[in-house]
């Protein structure tokens, strides 16, 4: 099971490394930066579908205690 000081550290990281949270629903979610999600003691705010600007489309809640896998993906 995962924490949220673990991701939060996993956002702060320099350099940062993108990565994919996935789901106990099977659905999986990629954070590219540090700006692209919130930390809250319980969840985890996922911005989804960035455009070239890096604005979000919508954000998505991710229950801390329903992430499964942190996968560390390629830098973009």
């Amino acid at each position: 099971m995962f924490t949220a000081i673990q991701i939060k550290e996993m956002m702060d990281a320099e350099p940062f490394k993108p990565f994919r949270i996935h789901l106990s629903d099977g659905k999986s979610y990629e954070v590219q930066n540090h700006d692209a999600a919130l930390v809250s003691r319980n969840s985890v705010e996922i911005g989804v579908h960035p455009d070239p600007d890096g604005i979000a489309e919508r954000f998505v809640n991710c229950a801390i205690m329903h992430i499964t896998q942190i996968e560390e993906m390629q830098a973009a």
